[in-house]
């Protein structure tokens, strides 16, 4: 509820008092004038800027990781190339003395089938069968080596080939642990890949919005300078009103229509419902009962133009707008004939 401006200093106090009320009811949503939302969009940026660092110091952190798990991927794999090799070699080994084996096998068979085809190979008959004793211990000498080179070369091969079989044991083994490590690492790998694609797109998007904030500012700027030139238009035109209230008013235009609103002084900074700041001549209406873009002319007051709204303001009533809010207490609420032209 608007107070009036009765001339007992007790409701003069309560007056401006509903007066300070009225106005913060009706002039709410003058806050977000251009130039306060490029200030909030440029901390806005302050922030961004700060997030865009700490993101391009983790993704350093990230391509490091990377590359040291590129080196050891690599390195994993060499091993695993090497080890790969080392195994078929050994078996190919064990292969050849599996041949070995069974030709060594296949020769001492067929020895043992020459002596029984010639006969009895008892040491007492080939002494007995001799012509002379070294001929005896020439065939006794060799029988011994036959045996011995047989018997050694058999030795030879079992434990090859046993050696061989333990090594492809030992390398299966050590292939199983570098296939274990080597799949640790590639998934390690594809987290830090994975790691560093989302931190990119992060922080692609806190880039862009930079961007978008960075014109959204231009805009707000270029818009607050144009509502700033059209304050001093329509102060410039406001007659008496232009001098702050301080010089006599104007006498009223000639013509136009004349209506009886109940007026009341507000003083809130800001940005109007139209989009330009508020200043001398700026006149908050129902846009109802008087079209935004009225020229007015408000006794006491001066010329001024309709470019504001205010839920408190309905019907025939006006919020005229002071550079002090002691002014607009001096106004109070009181009634006017106002001139629309």
């Amino acid at each position: 509820m608007r107070a009036s401006c009765p001339s007992r200093p007790a409701r003069v106090a309560l007056a401006g008092l509903a007066v300070v009320i009225s106005l913060l009811a009706s002039g709410g949503a003058r806050a977000d004038d251009p130039a306060s939302q490029a200030d909030a969009l440029r901390a806005s940026n302050t922030s961004l800027a700060t997030k865009s660092h700490q993101v391009l110091l983790r993704l350093y952190s990230l391509q490091s990781r990377l590359a040291q798990s590129a080196q050891r991927l690599e390195a994993l794999e060499h091993r695993s190339a090497r080890l790969e090799q080392e195994q078929e070699s050994a078996k190919r080994q064990l292969a050849i003395a599996r041949e070995s084996m069974a030709a060594a096998h296949g020769q001492l068979g067929e020895r043992l089938r020459q002596l029984y085809i010639e006969g009895d190979v008892d040491p007492l008959a080939v002494l007995l069968g001799a012509e002379s004793l070294d001929d005896a211990l020439s065939a006794l000498d060799g029988l011994n080596r036959l045996a011995d080179q047989d018997q050694h070369i058999i030795e030879e091969l079992t434990s090859a080939r046993a050696a061989l079989r333990t090594a492809i044991a030992r390398l299966a083994a050590r292939r199983a642990e570098l296939r274990a490590a080597l799949d640790q690492a590639k998934a390690a790998h594809a987290y830090l890949a994975r790691a560093q694609a989302q931190q990119t797109a992060y922080l692609a998007g806190l880039r862009r919005q930079q961007d978008l904030n960075r014109s959204q500012i231009s805009k707000l700027s270029a818009q607050a300078a144009a509502s700033e030139q059209r304050s001093e238009d329509i102060s410039s035109g406001g007659g008496g009103g232009g001098d702050g209230g301080g010089g006599p008013p104007p006498p009223p235009p000639q013509g136009g229509s004349k209506v009886t609103v109940s007026s009341t002084g507000y003083c809130l900074r800001g940005t109007t419902a139209t989009g330009i700041p508020v200043g001398w001549g700026v006149i908050a209406v129902d846009p109802s009962f008087i079209p935004l873009g009225t020229r007015m002319f408000v006794p006491g007051y001066g010329e001024g133009v309709a470019a504001d709204t205010g839920s408190a303001v309905k019907g025939a009533v006006i919020d005229v707008w002071f550079p002090t809010c002691a002014q607009a207490l001096q106004w109070g609420r009181r009634t006017v004939t106002i001139t629309l032209h």
